[in-house]
Order: C-alpha cells, then structure tokens, then sequence
C-alpha cells in the first residue's frame, strides 16, 4: 500500500492520518508502559533524550538554515540573531522555554521589520 494506492479525494489525508498516527502514538504507547518501570537515569532513557534532543536540533537547524515558505525570504542573519537572543535570554533567565520563545519571536519580528 503507498500514497498514491487510490485515486480518491480522502485518500492522501487517510494515509497521512494512518501513517502519521502509527509513527508517533505507537512509540508513546510504548513509552508509557516500560517509561515507568525504568530508572530515569538508566543507559535508554539516557540514549532516548540524547536522540529526541538530536532531533530536535535538527528542525531547527533545518529551520535556519534551510527554510521553506515565507520564512525563507527573510535573511539568514535575522534567524541566526533571533535564535541566539531567545537561547541566551533562556540561559540568562531561568531556563524557561516560553521566556526563549518569547525573546526569540520579539528579536525576530523586531529585526525584520527594522526597528
């Protein structure tokens, strides 16, 4: 079975509903149900923060560096700056993640529109 396996109008969000939902909740499921018979600083949930923090590096590498949409038209400056300025300023503030986002975005919006 593949994307292109029907020729019909539900069928594309059927499959990404499907194959979406087997990739991400089936993990969960298992997470949930061996996550809490483990010690959290045994050697996989050690090996499992390293790789979804791996990941998540990725993304937003990906999301500096080689943006799509709207996000692309603006400068590569500008992204590298907004996301040093929300990184230190959740070092600097607490390591609270909506204080990064917020300094983040606020750096962003305020370089892009040159103020």
């Amino acid at each position: 079975m593949s994307f292109s396996a029907f020729d019909a109008w539900w069928w594309p969000f059927a499959f990404i509903l499907v194959a979406g939902w087997l990739a991400t909740d089936s993990w969960r499921y298992l997470g949930v149900a061996f996550g809490g018979r483990m010690a959290e600083d045994s050697e996989w949930l050690v090996l499992v923060r390293a790789v979804a923090t791996a990941l998540v590096a990725g993304v937003v590498g990906n999301l500096i560096f080689f943006p799509t949409g709207a996000l692309a038209t603006t400068p590569v400056w500008i992204r590298v700056a907004a996301v040093t300025a929300g990184f230190a300023a959740y070092l600097a503030l607490g390591r609270k993640i909506i204080v990064g986002i917020i300094v983040a975005e606020a750096v962003f919006a305020a370089l892009l529109l040159g103020l």
